[in-house]
């Protein structure tokens, strides 16, 4: 889910929000960032903040995902400086940050960085220095729909384990009524279907290395963790379901076709909003399910940030964008136009202590709960040499997560089997491991 953006930002004044103490004048910004739903509605809103600034104009590009990171991951890496402003994710920032690509961002104390949530400033700083402002974060959790739980006699808890989750996605299954009883992400790619598989394996007690960076697909919690998910999928699971992603998953839940879907929490305000959700008063909400035994719930963390590369000429101007679209001012915005329940979310403390905001958001608690309780400086019960949530934080792990993502979406579409999936994914990741050095 992606665009490109180009902003040309002429700031002539300072926002009253903007925390930087000066901006530059005349200063054209072109702006990277992502299209879902929230960045969509900050573009909607963008004439708020010309009208604030009137020295600036704003001009918006689209692009997917994908194509998004590889034209940010090349121009950043070359010092290109075609972008001032970039949207990137809490997997990037870290890494940048030590590279030197990425300014260290500063604001005023109008801006309010402690209100920033905990897990998620500190997953964007590196030496206490903050290198990136999160728009809206997201942890991960069950969302289900609660007429079909009761009318097939099940009952997911607050805090479900997976067996919970294969009971309750079997009763809820009648396929003759295009009527499935779980959606997951299937479609490939390390920040679409191994997102998810990351966070669940994390769940199983899985590990992507140990603590001599060997890679662990051939472990007994990997293969329950596939075993378990291919189940689900093919037993319970929509048909085509290898080339869902996200979005394609929203799109069934909200047309009334999956009974449980598990996937970020950001989801929870598409779903239960009733001008594009068909069954938006009948969703319910639990934790990421974890296996028996297991005292972890995936560690799924994940933001949407911006953030200035080093190679801009513009960055005053482009820190003064940032302070409006992350500051407390435009939250207030966004619930004045379209109600708290719209509100970005994950980022703020003050969000959670707003009656209004957790009188419209049924998921509010259940969304906060989540992101506290990732852990992503361990996000496996066993010993690991890696930091990250549903993905592991090092340069190499865009193109290895991408292509163990290819093996286990093949799997799942009966191109291969389970464990020709996993032997696939521990060769292949061995051999980049080894060739980048990790591995002697």
């Amino acid at each position: 889910m992606t665009m490109t953006i180009r902003a040309l930002l002429g700031a002539t004044a300072l926002c009253a929000t903007a925390g930087i103490a000066a901006a530059q004048d005349n200063v054209t910004l072109t702006i990277a960032t992502v299209n879902n739903g929230d960045m969509i509605r900050m573009q909607g809103l963008t004439s708020e903040f010309t009208a604030a600034n009137p020295g600036i104009t704003v001009e918006w590009v689209t692009l997917e995902e994908n194509i998004l990171r590889e034209r940010v991951t090349t121009d950043i890496a070359t010092q290109g400086g075609q972008y001032d402003i970039l949207t990137i994710g809490t997997y990037e920032v870290p890494i940048w940050a030590k590279q030197g690509w990425l300014v260290p961002l500063e604001f005023d104390a109008d801006y309010a960085v402690d209100d920033l949530v905990p897990a998620v400033r500190d997953a964007l700083s590196v030496d206490g220095k903050l290198y990136a402002a999160p728009f809206y974060a997201e942890s991960a959790m069950v969302m289900y729909r609660t007429d079909l739980a009761e009318a097939a006699g099940v009952t997911i808890p607050e805090s479900p384990t997976w067996t919970d989750i294969m009971n309750a996605a079997k009763a809820m299954t009648d396929k003759s009524k295009e009527q499935y009883g779980i959606c997951l992400r299937g479609k490939p790619g390390w920040g679409e279907n191994m997102a998810f598989l990351t966070a669940m394996a994390n769940s199983y007690g899985a590990r992507w290395f140990d603590t001599d960076w060997k890679p662990q697909f051939d472990s007994a919690e990997w293969k329950a963790t596939l075993t378990d998910y291919l189940t689900l999928m093919n037993e319970y699971g929509p048909p085509g379901a290898s080339s869902n992603g996200f979005n394609e998953n929203l799109s069934l839940f909200q047309q009334g076709k999956c009974g449980i879907w598990i996937d970020a929490t950001v989801a929870a305000s598409f779903v239960t909003d009733p001008a594009n959700s068909t069954v938006a008063d009948k969703v319910g909400f639990a934790q990421f399910p974890n296996k028996e035994g297991v005292d972890n719930h995936g560690n799924w963390l994940w933001a949407w940030n911006l953030a200035v590369p080093t190679s801009s000429d513009a960055q005053d101007a482009a820190k003064t964008f940032i302070a409006w679209a992350t500051g407390k001012g435009y939250t207030e915005l966004v619930a004045s136009k379209e109600g708290w329940r719209a509100a970005p979310p994950g980022t703020r403390t003050s969000l959670y202590e707003n009656a209004e905001y957790q009188k419209e958001a049924p998921f509010a608690a259940m969304t906060l709960t989540a992101i506290n309780a990732a852990n992503t400086q361990k996000a496996s019960v066993q010993d690991i040499p890696y930091t990250g949530g549903q993905f592991v934080a090092i340069p190499e792990f865009q193109g290895i997560g991408t292509a163990v993502g290819q093996q286990f979406s093949a799997a799942l579409a009966g191109q291969m089997s389970a464990d020709d999936a996993l032997a696939g994914a521990q060769g292949n990741t061995l051999r980049e491991m080894t060739r980048a050095g990790y591995v002697k």
